[in-house]
């Protein structure tokens, strides 16, 4: 018995020695985030080294389709639609894989991210965008695969690509002007009716300065006067200021849009607070 207890005791040990043992990876996995402009690009890949070999032309042969690094294919997310090459490549997740050459590479934007290295079956409805880039030599060699973000400025950068003696780069635009021309004509034009709505929304809620609350709740209503849920906050405002008279007719306003808009939920509502002020 004590020999089967001693002999389980070491299994136990052995297996937990296991679950904790830790060696580093071959192609470590990176993440690069970098705000373009005002636009957020984000790249995952792992990041293989040359440990002696030849890269471009033996490990990774000329015009053959590469998963552009190690492991899971390569994913670049883009929080805006960008420009390349002169058209549009929408917002969203990509692979990335390339076909490096001796002189241009073809960099590939592919919309099925879930490959483990390069598609069983290639797709070409799947093909983003494609961009065909220089080849830049470079005097002193990189030894592990690095993708950069370089040559910032506020309407683009470029992609790089970056190991052995090669350097690439992808450059694309990003709409900045359009964002913030959109921006600054939001804010000169003040609050929206539901950022007008939000603020009373507070106030009412935590007790704090009604009259300012109805004022918000009034300038909303001004941008926005057939909104039924606007009409239904006035007039709880209202029915908290004590003003029953006003707090009346803005619920019978409110029902009666909720009706229009087939909105059953707030036509009970604003009858329930009618028969408590005794309007119904």
């Amino acid at each position: 018995m004590k020999k089967i207890i001693v002999l389980f005791t070491i299994l136990v040990a052995s297996a937990g020695m296991h679950a904790q043992l830790q060696t580093p990876l071959p192609s470590p996995s990176s993440t690069l985030k970098q705000q373009v402009g005002l636009s957020d690009v984000t790249v995952e890949y792992s990041r293989p080294s040359m440990k002696g070999r030849t890269v471009f032309g033996d490990l990774v042969p000329y015009d053959d389709l590469w998963r552009t690094g190690a492991n899971r294919n390569t994913m670049v997310t883009f929080s805006d639609s960008i420009t390349l090459d002169g058209k549009t490549l929408k917002a969203g997740t990509y692979a990335i894989f390339t076909k490096p050459g001796k002189t241009m590479w073809e960099v590939i934007f592919y919309t099925d991210t879930n490959n483990w290295g390069t598609p069983r079956e290639w797709d070409e409805s799947k093909v983003a965008a494609r961009s065909m880039v220089q080849v830049f030599n470079m005097d002193m060699p990189v030894e592990t695969f690095t993708i950069t973000i370089d040559d910032l400025h506020n309407n683009g950068a470029s992609l790089g690509m970056i190991w052995e003696n090669t350097y690439v780069g992808v450059k694309f635009e990003v709409p900045t002007v359009a964002k913030a021309d959109k921006s600054i004509a939001k804010l000169m034009a003040g609050p929206s009716a539901n950022e007008y709505y939000a603020a009373a929304s507070y106030y009412l809620d935590e007790d704090k300065d009604l009259n300012k609350a109805k004022e918000w709740i009034e300038k909303a209503l001004t941008l926005n006067d057939s909104a039924f849920w606007l009409m239904r906050k006035q007039s709880l405002i209202y029915a908290k200021l004590g003003d029953k008279k006003a707090a009346i007719e803005a619920a019978k306003k409110s029902m009666a849009a909720a009706e229009t808009a087939g909105n059953s939920d707030y036509v009970k509502l604003n009858k329930d607070s009618l028969k408590e002020w005794g309007a119904l």
